[in-house]
């Protein structure tokens, strides 16, 4: 059983042709260099979303942590 799957895509002759020496210069397959590719793409996207997420989350924690020394305040007072 395959575990491949063919797709085919359309791209600009000069990012082709610098496909083209890539695979070359790296003694690759552009099929190979094309997975690579989507790998690193997958991985840089999905780090950048985390840290927007991150962020998020410390701007939440920032406003929750506000409120929470607030409430304490008012009790010691």
């Amino acid at each position: 059983m395959r575990t491949k799957k063919k797709m085919s895509v359309t791209i600009d002759a000069d990012i082709f042709e610098a496909i083209e020496k890539a695979a070359k210069s790296c003694n690759m397959v552009k099929s190979q260099l094309a997975q690579e590719a989507f790998r690193l793409w997958f991985k840089k996207r999905t780090e950048e979303l985390m840290a927007k997420g991150y962020v998020e989350m410390a701007s939440e924690d920032r406003g929750f942590s506000d409120t929470t020394l607030h409430a304490q305040n008012e009790v010691l007072s």
